[in-house]
């Protein structure tokens, strides 16, 4: 009787390409949403010390095509932000009367960003964490900053351009 053996390269291989499955698996989420974050289909999850939530009619239409409102502004807390899942993008409001935009897609795993608590935009998948007033990187592990979005601000309502 003859033995065959499996070639070292072979065993090497399938070994990569199972520790590279395991790791992508491991890093992913739940549907690419970043967790549960506190809100499903369109309702945008605000945090804020006493903010009050958004009314029925904004989250609504959250979930139009661009230049569609997201909010109004009364509902973005000062010092906080508000994550709208279902157009992946994230308003905050640094300071009160100035509002900012980012891609709600974070840069480490492409998680969606859950939520906005002190002073930074929070992913719920690795930790990291990004600046309300810029989208820059506070905590890593993610490597760039979110991207900022354009928005309009007119009347009161904040626009998705």
């Amino acid at each position: 009787m003859t033995s065959r053996t499996t070639p070292r390269r072979t065993v090497l291989l399938a070994a990569a390409a199972l520790t590279t499955a395991a790791t992508a698996t491991g890093c992913g989420s739940d549907g690419g949403e970043g967790g549960d974050g506190g809100t499903r289909s369109g309702v945008p999850a605000t945090t804020a010390p006493g903010a009050a939530a958004p009314s029925d009619t904004a989250s609504a239409s959250a979930t139009g095509p661009a230049g569609t409102p997201l909010a109004s502004t009364s509902e973005i807390p000062v010092g906080g932000g508000t994550v709208f899942k279902d157009r992946k993008v994230v308003v905050t409001q640094p300071v009160e009367g100035e509002f900012k935009a980012f891609s709600a897609i974070c840069t480490h795993q492409n998680c969606l960003v859950s939520k906005v608590a002190d002073g930074t935009i929070d992913c719920p998948c690795h930790g990291s964490r990004f600046a309300i007033t810029d989208g820059a990187v506070e905590a890593g592990p993610a490597p760039r900053p979110l991207p900022a979005e354009e928005i309009t601000v007119s009347g009161g309502t904040i626009t998705l351009a």
